[in-house]
């Protein structure tokens, strides 16, 4: 499996409308590619759901390292560049998936877990995982994963939740404008 993330900061005065249906149009696209787990099509809009910017995101979840890889070099890609430049990737190596109950994604929380060379990361992986194991038991849980990013040494967990965002929620909060989700469905 892999993971990734880009972001893309926008104007204060931007059309947050225009990523919308920017999601909308291309989201269904996203919704048979092979290897994929999930494409979150995430925002924070200015004003909205307490976000004091504007930012357009995606997240993915890879079964299939090389599908991600193809991806990247294709024409999908080279979309997302001539649209807002060519973004910085932050890439992880998945550490546990869980698959909760929720049918549909409204929101997603990144947290961010530091840990310094010292730590148990025998015992830091284990009680994340305990973690995972109580968040997809709540209601609201389309799904949760771990991920190590090998650049920062840090964890990172992304929850896939169906209520509206909650800045008040470990995490940053997203926006999911639309959620491509094949590899959830199977």
């Amino acid at each position: 499996m892999f993971a990734k993330q880009y972001s893309h900061r926008l104007p204060a005065n931007y059309d947050m409308g225009l990523i919308r249906r920017r999601a909308s149009e291309l989201g269904p696209l996203w919704d048979d590619t092979q290897g994929l787990v999930f494409k979150a099509f995430i925002a924070e809009e200015r004003g909205v759901f307490g976000a004091q910017a504007n930012l357009y995101s995606s997240v993915y979840l890879w079964a299939d390292p090389s599908a991600a890889a193809g991806f990247l070099m294709d024409e999908r890609f080279q979309r997302v560049i001539d649209s807002f430049g060519r973004p910085d990737i932050e890439a992880w190596l998945p550490l546990d998936l869980q698959l909760g109950s929720a049918p549909q994604a409204r929101a997603l929380y990144r947290e961010t877990l530091p840990f310094d060379a010292q730590a148990d990361r025998v015992r830091l992986l284990a009680e994340e995982v305990e973690r995972n194991q109580a968040i997809v038991r709540q209601d609201d849980t389309v799904a949760v994963f771990l991920a190590l990013d090998t650049a920062a040494w840090q964890l990172i967990r992304i929850t896939l939740s169906s209520s509206e965002p909650d800045r008040h929620r470990a995490g940053k909060a997203y926006e999911v404008l639309y959620l491509a989700q094949p590899g959830l469905e199977q």
